[in-house]
């Protein structure tokens, strides 16, 4: 076996046939595999797999059950082959597949480490995109270069491949967070990697939606911080500080609104206010930060009383804390400082052990 295609899926049914076919069409004379890597899809994906790996013995399936995730998936998928190669691209149709014998004749010769498909090169494109969404993709390249040792020109591309020497260099400094398993690949390499760009036009998605929302971006950032700092604070207190900072204006919003526009006595606006925030920061919380172990139904409820009761002891330790060192004479804004990381810590701490250490992987 040379050549394995991993492909991850959510919800990709009507995708799966054409897709096979084209790469039969593209990779003839290669020995190859396609292993598609579903993530428990609700539309069928994983038993439409298996129907055509009846008749094409070159496919795969592997169904993940509790887990999702674009990068993992595409990590696992790779360390269940015995191939020489490794390709990754999405499942679609809106990469070009016949790019794939050039990315493996450039791997073959030595010429590259990594064979990348570009949109952001000359000769490529994003096709009919809108202007907001090429937009969020030209921002999201631009953060992404600013990290990168190695000049470029699409960094926030799926559609890649490389050697298996490449990738056991680097599998074990892996993050596997979020969607972009490329920029996580090129910054966990010990050396500098030579990089080949391959010019393509993403093509207009054949079936199935868009996986870009707020989780994905949110994932993204997420990334760039655990490969920037993620050695000095752990990326999933890096989320729910910021989650907790998003909080703060929510607070904000809602004791100015029942103060100017309800004019409710000032205890009774600012009890709204801390109810309402602490809500919306285990809402956030367990849609993001947690979001592998997201609770539902009932267990949502008393997630949020657990959460509620945790965070109130937080802010007796942050009061207590910052009163103790305002009384040493230290400043008010060290002081105040001292006493929102003691109580961010413990939130953090108490709460990953009490509310979602036992939630259900998803």
């Amino acid at each position: 076996m040379e050549l394995a295609v991993v492909i991850p899926t959510f919800n990709e049914a009507g995708n799966i046939e054409p897709l096979v076919q084209r790469l039969e069409h593209s990779l003839g004379g290669v020995q190859w595999e396609a292993i598609f890597v579903d993530d428990d899809s609700t539309d069928g994906t994983a038993q439409r797999i298996r129907e055509v790996a009846m008749r094409h013995p070159s496919v795969r399936c592997l169904r993940r059950i509790g887990r999702r995730g674009l990068s993992s998936a595409c990590i696992e998928g790779m360390l269940s082959s015995h191939a020489r190669y490794f390709a990754v691209m999405d499942a679609d149709l809106q990469h070009d597949e016949s790019l794939l014998p050039k990315m493996l004749a450039a791997l073959r010769a030595g010429e590259c480490d990594l064979a990348i498909g570009s949109r952001y090169v000359e000769g490529g494109g994003v096709g009919e995109w809108g202007s907001s969404r090429r937009i969020i993709s030209r921002v999201a390249t631009s953060l992404g270069k600013r990290l990168l040792r190695v000049p470029v020109g699409d960094p926030m591309s799926g559609f890649f491949m490389l050697s298996r020497e490449t990738l056991e260099a680097s599998v074990r400094r892996l993050s596997g967070v979020g969607f972009k398993l490329l920029i996580d690949l090129i910054l966990s390499m010990p050396a500098l990697p030579r990089i080949r760009e391959f010019p393509y036009v993403f093509r207009p998605r054949l079936s199935g939606g868009s996986k870009l929302d707020l989780r994905t971006a949110w994932d993204y950032l997420m990334l760039l911080a655990d490969k920037s700092i993620g050695q000095f604070v752990p990326v999933q207190l890096l989320s729910f500080a910021a989650v907790g900072s998003i909080g703060v204006l929510v607070h904000l919003a809602v004791l100015g609104c029942a103060l100017d526009l309800l004019s409710l006595p000032f205890p009774v606006a600012q009890s709204a206010a801390v109810a309402t925030a602490m809500v919306s920061n285990f809402t956030l919380n367990n849609a993001l930060t947690y979001r592998d172990k997201r609770l539902r139904g009932w267990r949502w409820f008393r997630g949020l009383a657990g959460f509620c009761a945790a965070c109130a002891v937080g802010a007796l330790a942050n009061v207590g804390v910052a009163s103790y060192m305002h009384g040493e004479q230290n400043g008010w804004l060290l002081s105040a400082l001292a006493g929102i990381l003691v109580g961010l810590v413990w939130n953090y701490a108490v709460t990953s052990v009490l509310v979602w250490s036992s939630g259900k992987p998803r």
